[in-house]
């Protein structure tokens, strides 16, 4: 049979750090409430929890790459909101953002999660964090959580489930 890897949301010791963007800051501390909760309901303790505040989402990747090579994080949930406006600043902003953030997870081996909200409207923003959508900082620090426990299988650090 073959050996799986399945990571579960375990907080227990990991350490995490929070990187968000002040730009659209009503919305993206709607994400932070989310990113809270989930840590709170997975046993993260305040001591293992860090918050880097970045003027906005093109920011993200440096505080990022920065918090990795601290190694004191077994992960980074990156917190974001860009909103299409009426140049193509949006779909520069948005790609340069996921993309160094890909980029930082890939180079270090560690989960830089992906939590900025790209939308087209600020009703969309909003219903994604907290409102009728869920709440995507929440879901996104979960996935962080998952990702922690199942690297640490695949380098066997931990047995995987039985």
């Amino acid at each position: 049979m073959a050996k799986e890897l399945d990571g579960e949301p375990k907080g227990d010791g990991v350490r995490v750090a929070i990187a968000i963007s002040r730009f659209n800051e009503e919305i993206t501390l709607r994400l932070l409430e989310g990113a809270l909760m989930a840590m709170q309901e997975h046993h993260i303790e305040d001591d293992n929890l860090t918050l880097a505040w970045v003027p906005g989402a093109f920011e993200l990747p440096l505080i990022a790459s920065t918090l990795t090579k601290t190694g004191n994080y077994d992960a980074i949930v990156c917190l974001g909101v860009v909103i299409k406006g009426e140049t193509a600043h949006f779909e520069h902003i948005s790609t340069q953002a996921a993309a160094g953030i890909e980029a930082v997870s890939r180079e270090t081996g560690i989960p830089v999660m992906f939590g900025v909200q790209t939308t087209y409207t600020t009703e969309q923003a909003m219903e994604r964090s907290g409102g009728t959508k869920g709440n995507r900082g929440y879901d996104v620090t979960v996935a962080a959580l998952t990702m922690v426990d199942v690297l640490k299988q695949a380098r066997g650090e931990i047995d995987p489930p039985a």
